[in-house]
């Protein structure tokens, strides 16, 4: 049952203790707080989680979709914040997110600009920036769209931009960066062998030079100076990755 007015904070988490008190501060004037947190968590998440959830479930992670669309559809409040534990809401945003709950406004569907901090600054350009992405939403006016391990909402009719900023803490330094991308590159290219696609030379070989070219040259990452080009190079190494292991499993079936 959906509760008139308000705002539940979905939030899904899996061995986030270090980051998860601070994302949950910055959402502290949420009138629910929806935590799902995976099975497999093994550090004091979940009594974290406890400490400041409405509503705490511990499930199985099966994918990120799957996982953060559980998680919304526990929400009863009318609108619908969805945050990662690596995520914190700037006190502007935050000031935003309210205006927006307070005046009943008319769209049902906000974009929120994530800004990541990484290799010791924040990223203002590329790949990373600015990167607008819809987090908040009326609830019964949404769907879960896109390909694991990127989600994205889907909201009928328009949406607004709000100001303010997401402030990303996702990486701890290179090597996490790179750990990630050998686990999302898996995930997508098992989402695309899912829909039937085939990878060849062209995805190999050009598909990760025009994700450098665009991010690097195009969208300035160069700007940024040497970490600039290393997010454009890792972001290269993970379509190339993507493709790769989907042309790895579509070679695999055709040898069983």
């Amino acid at each position: 049952m959906t509760t008139r007015g308000g705002l539940s904070v979905c939030v899904i988490a899996c061995d986030e203790e270090a980051e998860l008190p601070r994302c949950l501060a910055s959402v502290s004037f949420a009138d629910e707080m929806i935590i799902v947190v995976d099975a497999k968590s093994t550090d004091g998440t979940e009594t974290i989680a406890r400490e400041h959830g409405t509503r705490v479930e511990v499930r199985p992670y099966v994918g990120d979709i799957e996982q953060k669309g559980y998680a919304t559809s526990l929400a009863t409040r009318e609108w619908v914040l969805v945050v990662d534990p690596d995520e914190v809401v700037s006190p502007a945003l935050g000031a935003s997110v309210q205006r927006v709950i307070a005046s009943g406004a008319a769209p049902n569907g906000y974009a929120l600009d994530r800004m990541t901090w990484h290799l010791g600054r924040w990223i203002r350009h590329g790949d990373f920036y600015p990167d607008w992405t819809v987090r908040l939403f009326r609830r019964g006016a949404y769907r879960w769209g896109g390909r694991n391990p990127h989600g994205r909402i889907e909201v009928d009719g328009a949406t607004e931009r709000l100001s303010g900023v997401l402030e990303h803490y996702s990486y701890v330094d290179l090597a996490d960066h790179l750990e990630r991308v050998q686990r999302w590159s898996s995930q997508a290219a098992k989402g695309l062998n899912a829909e039937g696609r085939r990878a060849g030379g062209v995805d190999l070989l050009l598909r990760p030079l025009w994700r450098v070219f665009r991010g690097y040259i195009l969208k300035r990452g160069f700007l940024d100076g040497m970490p600039g080009l290393v997010v454009a190079v890792v972001n290269g190494v993970y379509v190339f990755l993507k493709y790769a292991k989907l042309w790895e499993r579509q070679h695999q079936a055709e040898r069983a």
